[in-house]
């Protein structure tokens, strides 16, 4: 049995980008094939950093994701290594720099996807996601879900 590790990341204070926070809770009431461990990372990008170096077959983060097209639009990435500078700083570990450092630390699991959602509204101060973004999060949980299914 392999085990994949699902972390919901974003802050629930600025909108849309509480998205993963929102996916990883449902995801969590969910029967999920055994070896899946669904976790909520929030903003503790330097815990999802060491929660990586646990010897998972696998992991999938799960986050709000601005690549320019039209707001609840899914996408899922194979991230690249390096993408961004292996800088520890706990008040700015968003999960490209968290993918960094945790290269840098030690082995990541072998299987890396980022499924994202395309915010509409991500300021400071908002609490709940925006209608659209709402919409997505039932397909994206779908989507983990068939992810987690073939890596497991």
């Amino acid at each position: 049995m392999k085990r994949v590790l699902v972390a919901g990341v974003g802050n629930i204070f600025f909108g849309d980008d509480g998205f993963g926070v929102e996916v990883s809770r449902r995801l969590s009431q969910r029967a999920l094939p055994d070896g899946v461990k669904v976790r909520d990372f929030g903003i503790r990008g330097l815990d999802l950093t060491y929660a990586l170096l646990e010897g998972w077959d696998a992991a999938i983060l799960v986050d709000a994701l601005p690549r320019g097209g039209d707001p609840g639009t899914l996408y899922v990435l194979d991230p690249e290594a390096g993408a961004a500078p292996p800088v520890l700083d706990p008040h700015a570990m968003h999960p490209a720099r968290v993918l960094a450092v945790a290269r840098e630390l030690g082995t990541t699991p072998p299987i890396l996807r980022v499924v994202g959602c395309e915010p509409g509204v991500a300021e400071e101060m908002q609490v709940g996601l925006s209608p659209v973004v709402a919409a997505a999060v039932d397909p994206a949980c779908a989507l983990v879900e068939q992810l987690a299914k073939e890596f497991s």
